[in-house]
């Protein structure tokens, strides 16, 4: 997955997406055995390891100081995605052509289109949604990101860096580039340290097992990763001093075990059965993004946003840190990096809660 990165494919390609088509390809030819006992280890273990050590820089105290009339923006943002998605299974109900599977990857793609790829990951196996649904949901979503990304970089082509930066931008920042998989904040990569990655590791396994051990106490076992999202974030706004040396060496780690949940996923899909339920999930994500877009400059402007603060936050819900900081950067709109940056990771602390609560409250109840 990083070596592809460095192909002109592998940019316009989510890591997500890449790793998920090659443990499908591996598994299908017959270089790994199907149905592989090991499998269940990435999913029981390797995969809630991840998701708190994603969350570490999830400080609501800072996001709301800092953030200004961007947070305003994403929240509109994560509005129109909701409604987006309702318009979507209104207009095109998975749940005739999926069945119980329809609403469950819809929720997971609400989730994504408000947090990131690991909000679509935790939903997805808080759902128990099927590997060849999962995989069948990110390859149509990664092809209407990439239509979305373009969409957006067209609508700024017009909007003027800030002051100092017009040379910089010269000649740069034209087109939307790799979209990335929204699974880490920040740009580059990530610097992985021995002691802080065994520390993070340490710090993200006692949160699962505290976690683990509430959803038995309450009964509500498939909630595991809800809660371990919530007392992650928790801790991340109330020691965020201690947590912040931690977060590059986290997140890289959480990447490396992130794309090897996204390869299991792919070695455990019917691939007969993603080819044939993919464009079903195109249409729903065209629809989805496509009103959430609309929805958002629409009445974004009639409440005085800035078309420049819309399209970051769209951006934040949409893409991740990645990508925000990426286009703010190639922009020129350097006031708008860390603010964007830090309602990204807000994307990532209710994306999973707004995409389950979505699921049971409405988008199940649509035929």
């Amino acid at each position: 997955m990083f070596r592809s990165e460095r192909t002109r494919l592998g940019k316009e390609l989510s890591g997500a997406l890449v790793s998920t088509l090659a443990g499908m390809l591996l598994a299908n030819t017959g270089v790994l055995p199907p149905g592989a006992h090991e499998l269940a280890v990435v999913y029981k273990f390797l995969l809630p390891l991840a998701i708190p050590m994603l969350l570490f820089a999830a400080d609501l105290r800072r996001i709301l100081s800092e953030t200004g009339r961007l947070l305003a923006a994403f929240l509109l943002g994560s509005a129109a995605t909701v409604a987006g998605s309702l318009a979507a299974m209104s207009v095109f109900p998975l749940g005739r052509y999926l069945g119980d599977e329809g609403w469950k990857v819809a929720s997971a793609l609400t989730a994504r289109h408000i947090g990131g790829a690991v909000n679509y990951m935790a939903v997805s196996e808080t759902l128990d949604i099927t590997p060849s649904t999962f995989g069948a949901g990110l390859a149509a979503d990664d092809l209407i990101l990439t239509l979305y990304f373009v969409a957006i970089y067209y609508l700024a082509r017009r909007i003027p860096p800030d002051l100092g930066q017009v040379d910089k931008t010269a000649g740069g920042g034209g087109g939307g580039g790799g979209h990335g998989d929204g699974g880490a904040g920040g740009v580059g990569g990530k610097v992985i340290t021995v002691t802080e990655a065994l520390t993070s590791l340490s710090i993200s396994a006692a949160i699962c097992y505290i976690a683990v051990a509430l959803a038995r106490v309450w009964d509500m076992p498939g909630q595991a990763i809800t809660l371990m999202t919530g007392l992650t974030v928790a801790l991340a706004t109330a020691l965020p001093r201690r947590l912040a040396p931690l977060v590059p060496s986290a997140e890289g780690l959480a990447q490396i075990l992130m794309q090897i949940f996204y390869a299991t996923i792919g070695a455990s899909a019917n691939v007969g059965l993603v080819v044939q339920t993919a464009p079903v999930l195109f249409l729903f994500s065209l629809i989805a993004l496509g009103a959430h877009l609309g929805l958002l400059l629409g009445v974004g402007r009639l409440l005085g946003f800035s078309l420049r603060d819309l399209l970051i936050a769209s951006n934040a819900n949409v893409g991740g840190p990645s990508t925000v900081a990426g286009m703010a950067a190639a922009k020129g709109w350097t006031s708008s990096v860390v603010p964007g940056i830090l309602t990204s990771t807000l994307g990532y602390a209710i994306g999973t809660f707004m995409g389950i609560g979505l699921g049971y409250s409405a988008l199940r109840h649509i035929a």
